[in-house]
C-alpha cells in the first residue's frame, strides 16, 4: 500500500514539473543540495555547539554579534546578483562566459566596498575595542560573494553536487581546525581568523573546480552594457537583501546594543537551532526554479501549478519542524548547550514558527524572479525590516530574548499577508500563500489516497 502511495505521489509530481525526467532531475540535484546541508547541519552544530560551550554565552554572542553585523553588508557584497545571474544563464547559456566574467567583477568590487563600509560603522557604533576589532578582522568576509557566480552557473545546469564536493570539503577541514582550537584553548579571536581563512580556500576551491570541469576562466569576459543590464534587474534584490539581512540580523545586533553580549549568546543557541532547517527550502526552491522557469515559458497554468506545488510542500515541511521542535525546545537546548544557555529553551519554542514562513517566502520569491517583479519583493522585504526593528525597539526592553523572537516571527508573517493582497500583480501569491497554509487542504488528497488503497 505504502509502495503504491509513493507511486502515485511521484506520477502527480511528475505531471505537475512536465515529465518524470524532469522531476528526477529536480530530485537529484536537490539531493546534493540536502547531502550539502545536511553535512552542515551535523557538523556544523556539534562544531558550533563545542565553541559555545567553550566561549561561554558572552563570548559566543560577541562573536555572533560581530557575524551579525557584518551580515547587514552581505547584500552590498553580492548586488543582488546571485538568482539574477542564473536566471540569465537559463536564458542565454551562450553568454555564459560574459554573464559570469561580468558579475564577478562586480561581486569582488563590492565587496571590498562592503569590507571598507563594516570597518567605518563599526567604529561608529561600538565603543569596546574587542567588539570593534573582531568586526573588521571578519569585514572582509562579504567578499566572499565574489564567488556566487560560479555556484549560479552550476545550479542553472542543475549540477550543483560539484559546489557541494568544494564547499564540503573545505568545510569539514576548518570543522577540524575549530576543534582543534578548542583543544589549544585558543583565544576568541582565533575563531574570527578561521572564519576569515575558509571563505578565502573556499573561493580558490571553487575557481579550481570550475576550471577543471573545463570552464575558461581566462575566456571570462567584462562587458558594460552587460553590467548595466544586470545592475538595473537587481538594484531591488540589493535593497531587499539588506532587508533580508536586517530582519534576520537586527535582533542580534539590537539586543547587543539594548542587553549585552551574553543576551545575543542565549538568543543565538535558540535561533542556530531554528535555523539550522532553512537548508530545507533554500535547496528544494534552487532545483525547482528552473522548473518554474519553464513552466512560465509552456504557459501561466503550467507555471501557476507548479508554484503552488512547490508553496504546499514547503508548508508541510515547515509544520513538520516546527510543531515537535516547540514540544522539544528546553530539553533540546539544553542538551545541546548545557545549563548555561536554558533561557534559550521558550526563545525557541516561539522562533521555529518562523520557519512556516520562511519556507513559504523562500517558494513565493522564486516566483517573483519568475515574473520579473523584483521591485515588489522589495517593498514586501521592506516592510518586514521596519516591522522587525519596530517589534524589537517595543518588545526588547520589556520582554528581553523573548520579546526579539516574537518580533521576528511578525516581521516574517505579516508583509506578504498584507502587501500582496492590495496589489493586482501579486494577488495571485496570496491566493496561492492562503491556499497553502491551510494545512487540512494539505492532508484530503492523502486521506482520499489512502482509502482508495484500502478498498
Amino acid at each position: 500500500m505504502i509502495v503504491s502511495l509513493l507511486r502515485q505521489l511521484t506520477e502527480n509530481l511528475s505531471h505537475r514539473f512536465g515529465s518524470r525526467d524532469q522531476l528526477l532531475k529536480i530530485i537529484a540535484n536537490t539531493g546534493w543540495l540536502f547531502g550539502d546541508r545536511i553535512l552542515r547541519m551535523g557538523v556544523g552544530l556539534v562544531v558550533m555547539i563545542a565553541i559555545a560551550r567553550y566561549l561561554g554565552p558572552a563570548d559566543f554572542g560577541l562573536l555572533n554579534y560581530a557575524l551579525a553585523f557584518v551580515a547587514l553588508f552581505t547584500a552590498i557584497g553580492s548586488l543582488g546578483l546571485n538568482e539574477i545571474v542564473t536566471r540569465e544563464l537559463i536564458v542565454e547559456p551562450s553568454s555564459a562566459a560574459e554573464i559570469l566574467g561580468t558579475a564577478f567583477v562586480l561581486q569582488l568590487i563590492s565587496g571590498i566596498l562592503a569590507s571598507l563600509l563594516i570597518a567605518v560603522a563599526i567604529v561608529c557604533v561600538r565603543d569596546d575595542p574587542i567588539g570593534r576589532s573582531l568586526v573588521i578582522l571578519l569585514a572582509p568576509l562579504v567578499i566572499v560573494k565574489s564567488s556566487q557566480a560560479i555556484k549560479a552557473w552550476y545550479e542553472s545546469r542543475l549540477e550543483s553536487k560539484y559546489v557541494v564536493w568544494v564547499e564540503n570539503g573545505v568545510f569539514l577541514i576548518f570543522a577540524v581546525v575549530n576543534l582543534c582550537l578548542i583543544l589549544l584553548q585558543a583565544p576568541l579571536q582565533a575563531f574570527a581568523w578561521a572564519l576569515m581563512i575558509e571563505g578565502g580556500v573556499a573561493i580558490i576551491g571553487l575557481l579550481a573546480m570550475f576550471a577543471w570541469r573545463g570552464g575558461a576562466l581566462v575566456g571570462w569576459r567584462f562587458r558594460l552594457h552587460r553590467a548595466g543590464r544586470l545592475l538595473a534587474n537587481s538594484w531591488p534584490l540589493i535593497l531587499s537583501g539588506l532587508a533580508i539581512m536586517v530582519y534576520m540580523r537586527i535582533d542580534q545586533i539590537m539586543l547587543g546594543q539594548m542587553i549585552g553580549d551574553e543576551a545575543v549568546g542565549i538568543y543565538t543557541a535558540a535561533t542556530r537551532i531554528s535555523e539550522v532547517w532553512y537548508f530545507i527550502p533554500v535547496a528544494i526552491v534552487a532545483s525547482v526554479y528552473p522548473a518554474l522557469m519553464e513552466g512560465n515559458q509552456l504557459g501561466r497554468r503550467y507555471y501557476l501549478k507548479r508554484l503552488q506545488t512547490t508553496c504546499d510542500f514547503m508548508v508541510l515541511l515547515a509544520f513538520a519542524v516546527a510543531v515537535p521542535m516547540t514540544i522539544l525546545s528546553s530539553w533540546a537546548v539544553v542538551l545541546l548547550f548545557g545549563p548555561g544557555y536554558h533561557e534559550a529553551g521558550p526563545v525557541l519554542a516561539i522562533h521555529i514558527w518562523a520557519s512556516v514562513f520562511v519556507f513559504l517566502g523562500l517558494a513565493t520569491h522564486k516566483g517573483f524572479l519568475v515574473e520579473n517583479l523584483q521591485r515588489l519583493s522589495l517593498y514586501r522585504t521592506l516592510l518586514g525590516a521596519v516591522i522587525n526593528v519596530f517589534l524589537n525597539l517595543v518588545l526588547i526592553p520589556r520582554y528581553g530574548v523573548l520579546g526579539a523572537a516574537v518580533a521576528t516571527v511578525c516581521a516574517q508573517a505579516l508583509p506578504s499577508l498584507l502587501l500582496d493582497i492590495l496589489d493586482s500583480r501579486t494577488r495571485h501569491f496570496w491566493m496561492i500563500s492562503i491556499k497553502a497554509l491551510c494545512f487540512v487542504r494539505h492532508l484530503l488528497p492523502w486521506v482520499a489516497m489512502w482509502k482508495r488503497e484500502a478498498k
